[in-house]
């Protein structure tokens, strides 16, 4: 499978899993799942066609796993806007978690913290690598540092998904470390 192929499918199953369902019909279980071949069918009858072996090559396949299956079931990792419960129980995160955004965002950032914006949760990384790439999706990356062990001891839940991503409802600015230059 090319791999213009690989991210065309990967943001349809993106669209359709996380955000618009019922742009094609799809009814998602509370956890957020469907059965691949209802997914499948779904997909072909609004004119976007791909196999179940295109499929699971992008679920296997993505350096993010955004998606999950189980079962003859599939579901989007995380990064909702549709309400789903994951059933994520919450967790204890290490001392400090990273955000990936851009410069042009600090100024909104520093006053009101992060926010989850269209989504149910603010998603971090467990690493600055994993954070510098997902701030270099939208120009030159800045890294923010989260204070998230003192976020805890705070009171402020987090959970991981299956993949990693740490998710909390908000961080309030005095948790984030800014960098000096910006």
């Amino acid at each position: 499978m090319d791999e213009r192929r690989t991210v065309k499918v990967s943001k349809y199953l993106a669209r359709h899993l996380r955000h618009q369902p019922e742009a094609i019909g799809l009814t998602l279980d509370e956890a957020g799942w469907v059965e691949i071949e209802t997914l499948i069918a779904a997909a072909a009858a609004h004119g976007f066609r791909f196999t179940r072996a295109e499929l699971d090559h992008v679920v296997t396949a993505n350096d993010k796993q955004r998606f999950a299956t189980e079962g003859t079931r599939i579901r989007a990792s995380q990064g909702h806007s549709i309400e789903v419960d994951l059933g994520l129980p919450p967790a204890t995160p290490p001392p400090y978690l990273f955000h990936g955004t851009v410069a042009r965002h600090l100024a909104a950032i520093r006053a009101e913290g992060l926010l989850p914006m269209n989504r149910h949760d603010v998603h971090l990384s467990a690493d600055r690598a994993t954070a510098t790439r997902v701030g270099a999706r939208r120009g030159r990356p800045v890294v923010l540092p989260v204070d998230a062990a003192a976020m805890d001891r705070d009171g402020h839940v987090f959970r991981v998904s299956a993949n990693g991503v740490w998710l909390t409802g908000t961080v309030p600015p005095g948790y984030l470390r800014f960098p000096s230059s910006h």
